[in-house]
């Protein structure tokens, strides 16, 4: 493709580590990505997270800094005879030259069993290195005897004070948009950087948008304003200030708390028509149904809501969001499952390496004085399962009828 025809989001593609935005906690100081890249060693991995957040671009870089061949593939449209071409490709090139080949496969949970067992052998050759990118978790959408030979890696959704980075350099880049001339105010860039989710490509599609279909002022300027940035990127800018947003949000979540469905129920629509994500007000309410609740059907319904959101939109997805609340707003309040986490947590923390009673270790000679429920009567026995030092913790207490 002619360079003047890319996409902004390929023109603005990152070709050092440096420049590379997000994904810290796998590629800051000291993080096991980050040394294996510096050290070329990066071995057949899958990249896993939200799309837009560099997966497709960190493994071009592992392969141009390990001087490596790179071919990338996209599971949707390849299948096995496509794979069999690039591993005899592969194999050729490393026996004549040394240097091995990076295969970026796109979308590889869309792959199959036939074909994922198709790359096996080559990957424990070595002459070829897998990097498969993927929107789902590869724990249930990939074979496990891929998985088996890849490290994992999450990519999480980028941070919008980088987003923002990323939207500037290309603002002033020579071949990105500074012939525009652009003029963005605060509020439109942080807005771009906000309402994409953490999607980088997206944001930089919504911004090359908004540049190439504004006219040019008097001044020669390409003016780009929030309403304009929300038109680009298809989604209603928020009405409220950050603040006013925030005591909206807050006052929805303590009218959950309270059992205040008329209220629960007005603020959350009151952020949705002014241009809230009904997803972020099913996750709160996903939440409160643990937090508040403790109640498996509450946390069951709302979970259904956030799924309908995602699979179904607005407005009918509103139904299934207004369900929730109601569910979470009628469920008996119950902060036990707060508790019970705290207290967990703490014991874990400090007392990390405290024993375990001998007779529930693993096929051990004192596993034969483990007592096996099932044997007793209801199936219950009373023996002690904590270590010693904290034999007499109790972080959860069943509630009698009396409460």
């Amino acid at each position: 493709m002619h360079g003047g025809m890319k996409p902004l989001a390929e023109k603005m593609r990152p070709k050092k580590l440096e420049d590379f935005v997000g994904q810290q906690h796998i590629l800051g100081e000291g993080k096991l990505l980050g040394r294996l890249i510096q050290a070329k060693r990066v071995p057949s991995s899958i990249f896993y997270g939200p799309p837009g957040t560099g997966k497709t671009t960190l493994a071009r870089m592992i392969a141009d800094g390990a001087g490596a061949y790179f071919v990338k593939m996209n599971a949707i449209s390849s299948g096995v005879a496509d794979a069999k071409a690039v591993i005899d490709e592969a194999k050729k090139n490393f026996e004549m030259y040394g240097r091995k080949t990076y295969l970026l496969l796109d979308e590889i949970h869309r792959w199959s069993k036939t074909q994922s067992d198709s790359l096996l052998a080559s990957l424990e050759e070595g002459f070829l290195c897998l990097i498969g990118s993927t929107t789902e978790n590869p724990a249930f959408s990939l074979t496990r005897a891929l998985v088996s030979r890849c490290s994992l890696f999450e990519f999480r959704k980028v941070e919008a004070e980088a987003v923002k980075q990323v939207l500037k350099r290309a603002i002033a880049a020579q071949d990105g948009l500074k012939a525009y001339n652009i003029k963005i105010d605060d509020e439109a860039l942080a807005y771009f950087a906000t309402a994409c989710a953490g999607d980088v490509r997206s944001a930089l599609n919504g911004l090359e948008i908004g540049a190439v279909t504004t006219p040019m002022n008097a001044a020669m300027e390409t003016v780009v304003t929030k309403e304009i940035a929300a038109e680009c990127l298809q989604k209603k800018a928020l009405s409220l200030n950050e603040d006013v947003f925030y005591h909206i949000l807050s006052a929805f979540c303590k009218s959950l708390r309270g059992s205040d469905v008329t209220a629960a129920l007005y603020y959350a629509n009151r952020l949705i028509e002014a241009g809230c994500e009904p997803q972020l007000l099913a996750r709160r309410t996903i939440c409160h149904a643990s937090e508040d609740c403790n109640s498996a059907s509450a946390l069951n319904t709302a979970c259904n809501a956030l799924y309908a959101l995602d699979n179904i939109g607005m407005p009918e997805g509103n139904l299934a969001l207004t369900q929730a609340i109601i569910a979470v707003c009628e469920a008996p309040k119950d902060n036990r499952v707060v508790i019970a986490k705290g207290m967990a947590i703490d014991d874990a923390q400090n007392h990390p390496d405290d024993n375990i009673p001998a007779y529930l270790k693993n096929h051990t000679e004192a596993s034969k004085n483990y007592k096996y429920p099932h044997d007793y009567p209801g199936g219950v026995v009373e023996q002690q399962y904590l270590p010693d030092s904290l034999k007499d913790r109790c972080y959860y207490k069943r509630k009698t009828r009396n409460g």
